[in-house]
């Protein structure tokens, strides 16, 4: 695995305590960086913060704004700045059709998925471009390109998690401030119980690798990602798909 200098870089990572989150903390925080796990299970984000070293626990529901704005004000009251965010927090869902999925389900996983993305955006901004320096990776999906049958909800805001990546790259391109999403395609993690077996054999199906994504795969490339290294790049989106995406 490459290795980063991030001694001095503070990185929030939300949805922190597990899954890809929690494998992309535990690469910034081994690197040097201190790290502010942004979970809703604060028990959990709390002893996994303790096992990583350099860094903190703070309890956040990114679908909610006033939740999101107390965590990144004790987020600075603890470490001063923000540097880095990764925005991973997000929910499957239930599978069904369109025509049978419920109204309140398809805007509660809107709320967490895009509502809650834009909420942490919004958040670090202000602060990136007043110390002209900053690096946001928001996790979309490949289902945001290609849409899945029977996870329109997840599909639909995924595909908003790329419009606003590239919005917000666009917006802060005259500042050192790179803002990218990537595309994975399944990662075995706890998302799954949320899904049918049937879905998830629907998903391996499609990636000609023939395996799903493994998280340590996805840190890999958002370390890079997060870094002083891509000091061009903003407004792009980065598959991990294994082969599957066409575009």
């Amino acid at each position: 695995m490459n290795t980063y200098d991030f001694s001095g870089r503070v990185a929030v990572v939300t949805g922190g305590a597990q899954g890809i989150g929690g494998a992309v903390a535990s690469v910034l925080a081994a690197n040097g960086a201190k790290v502010a796990v942004w979970d809703l299970d604060r028990s959990l984000a709390e002893t996994f913060a303790a096992s990583i070293g350099s860094a903190a626990a703070f309890e956040v529901d990114v679908a909610n704004w006033a939740s999101v704005e107390a965590a990144y004000n004790a987020t600075i009251r603890a470490f001063d700045k923000v540097d880095i965010l990764v925005n991973s927090a997000g929910i499957a869902g239930m599978n069904a059709t369109v025509a049978d999925y419920p109204v309140d389900e398809f805007a509660k996983i809107c709320a967490i998925n895009l509502n809650g993305t834009f909420h942490v955006n919004k958040v670090v901004v202000a602060g990136m471009r007043a110390q002209n320096y900053g690096r946001i990776v928001n996790v979309a999906s490949v289902a945001g390109k290609e849409g899945n049958p029977n996870a329109s909800a997840y599909s639909a805001s995924k595909a908003g998690v790329i419009g606003l990546t590239k919005s917000l790259g666009k917006e802060l391109a005259d500042v050192n401030v790179a803002v990218n999403c990537i595309t994975p395609a399944a990662a075995r993690t706890r998302i799954f119980d949320q899904m049918s077996e049937e879905h998830i054999g629907y998903m391996l199906a499609k990636i000609p690798r023939g395996r799903f994504l493994e998280v340590d795969e996805v840190a890999n490339m958002v370390a890079w990602l997060v870094s002083e290294e891509n000091s061009f790049t903003t407004g792009a989106v980065f598959d991990l798909s294994g082969g599957r995406a066409t575009y």
